[in-house]
């Protein structure tokens, strides 16, 4: 054995959750190992029948303030932090009659479970455990001399290294270390996440800082954590490694959609499925359905019913919704199911589905099938580049220029109300779509989308070649109306709608050749709003 293993003689224990004790137990008590414990896991070690010592033997002081206090005292943070590789730490030691320990098995106070159960605000902070992250913490920085064990999957191993007298090795204690540092970080940046979402910085406190869009400062550190859910099969493509990891304050995303059929979720469908969820509740409350791929619309339309806006969102690109994702802002009928059934789809996702759609649904073994029962709520998105992160707000249709009745009419006649309609469909609807983007709407539906191309020419193009293409001859660009994510830098792009058969177009304007656009449309008899808003998607 190497002289880096520390047989372990003396431990501390002191778990919120038990499961799995009883493991330990009967290793301690084969190895007579001595077992210092803390209130209900005291208690729990002597059921199991350990020769337990209550804390409050050690430290000569009882537990107090309904628990807050119990390990916070010298007598045990001395044990735990005498690294005894240290001459005058054993000395000091052995002055103040202090017994180091070997081993500290501790899990902390469940405060995102309780955060999750609705707890009220008092309830949750008395779940923000103290003693439990020092003793952690404590001995993780001793990892030296003590062994610390966080995760109950580690109790078994634990047991047998015990019990045959071989302790863990240096490599060993610096791994569970770096497992519980890991753990204590976590567990605080959960803290940290519920109380800057809770406790807003009072107008007593404000200064001349600078402020994002929503009047809430940036914080000068981003704490964030998030628990590993599972891992996936491969990531965007089979050579890559990819998980899935969830909020634990909330249980309520997408992430946690309630699959009710077929294959387990790819990195892919998660992307394309999170994409085709945003995107219908942008026209919330009218029914919505969209049909992604690749994180693009391939067709959004609003319906009287689920069903119709489905016939709707497909017959924009039927081609490309082969191997798509469908999402829809209401209950999936059996009508939407049935023509979904014919059609290959990787994913269906609704808040809920009728009994009978369901049951159609599921004889697609290989559909995939979500319930997530609360739109979208996310108002920041995190996105990492090498060395760092870029953090922004969620770009939601609730700037002001997003609303009609604020929108220049700059060319051309006002709009009437149907055309204006679609003109409002066609800019909610611009919002999904990857830059450069150029989307083409009748009846409050796509029917045409040019997107991600480097410029607004090609984008362009492509909306109207794809509207006419699929469209079995028909001329579905005439008389239909347009919009643009960002503003025309040239009147090229805007002529090519508009000699295709547009008959209307919202854009953002603000480029230095607006008028050289209104012109042109203004020539072309077209009408023409700008926003001032934009909506790039990169």
């Amino acid at each position: 054995m190497s002289d880096s293993y520390r047989p372990i003689h003396r431990a501390l224990v002191s778990v919120f959750h038990k499961e799995g004790i009883e493991v330990l137990a009967q290793a301690f008590k084969n190895a007579g190992t001595e077992v210092v414990s803390t209130g209900s896991t005291a208690k729990k070690l002597a059921e199991l029948g350990v020769n337990v010592t209550p804390v409050e033997k050690v430290t000569g002081f009882p537990e107090s303030l309904d628990g807050r206090v119990k390990t916070l005292d010298p007598h045990i943070h001395s044990g735990i932090l005498a690294d005894m590789t240290n001459p005058e730490h054993r000395s000091q030691l052995a002055e103040l009659g202090i017994r180091p320990f070997d081993l500290v098995v501790v899990n902390l106070y469940p405060f995102a479970d309780t955060v999750r159960s609705g707890a009220d605000e008092a309830q949750d902070i008395e779940k923000i455990d103290i003693g439990g992250p020092s003793m952690i913490r404590g001995a993780a920085k001793n990892h030296a001399s003590v062994a610390i064990i966080t995760d109950p999957a580690d109790y078994s191993l634990t047991a047998t290294r015990v019990q045959n007298g071989e302790g863990f090795s240096l490599e060993e204690r610096k791994w569970f270390a770096a497992k519980a540092f890991a753990q204590t970080a976590s567990y605080d940046a959960t803290i940290a996440g519920w109380t800057s979402s809770r406790w807003a910085k009072p107008q007593t406190l404000q200064s001349d800082a600078a402020q994002d869009s929503a009047g809430t400062e940036f914080a000068p550190t981003l704490s964030r954590t998030w628990d590993l859910a599972h891992t996936l099969r491969y990531g965007e493509n089979p050579h890559q490694q990819a998980a899935l990891y969830i909020d634990p304050l909330n249980q309520i995303g997408f992430a946690h959609a309630e699959q009710l059929g077929g294959k387990p979720m790819s990195y892919n469908n998660y992307v394309d499925a999170d994409s085709a969820w945003r995107s219908v509740w942008d026209f919330a409350p009218a029914i919505a359905v969209a049909v992604v791929k690749h994180s693009n619309p391939c067709g959004l339309a609003i319906g009287a019913t689920v069903a119709q806006a489905h016939r709707k969102a497909h017959a924009c690109d039927p081609m490309s919704a082969y191997g798509g994702v469908i999402a829809a802002n209401t209950r999936v009928s059996l009508e939407m199911a049935q023509q979904v059934k014919p059609i290959f789809t990787e994913v269906i996702v609704a808040p809920a589905y009728d009994e009978e759609a369901l049951s159609l649904l599921q004889t697609k073994k290989n559909l995939r099938i979500l319930r997530v029962a609360n739109p979208p709520k996310t108002q920041r998105q995190l996105r990492q580049i090498d060395g760092g992160m870029l953090v922004q707000s969620k770009d939601m249709i609730d700037a002001p220029g997003d609303r009609s009745d604020t929108w220049q009419l700059v060319a051309g006649s006002a709009a009437d109300d149907g055309t204006l309609r679609d003109l409002e469909f066609a800019w909610r609807a611009i919002r999904s779509v990857k830059s450069n983007a150029i989307l083409i709407a009748s009846d409050q539906a796509t029917v045409g989308i040019g997107m991600g191309q480097v410029n607004r020419v090609d984008s362009s193009q492509l909306a109207v070649t794809r509207a006419n293409t699929l469209a079995d001859g028909a001329n579905r660009i005439q008389g239909a109306v347009a919009a643009s994510d960002a503003f025309f830098p040239f009147p090229d792009g805007f002529e090519i709608l508009s000699n295709a058969g547009v008959k209307a177009v919202v854009q953002p304007g603000g480029s230095i050749r607006d008028e050289a656009v209104f012109e042109s449309a203004k020539k072309a008899g077209v009408t023409m709003y700008v926003t001032g808003t934009r909506h790039f998607f990169h």
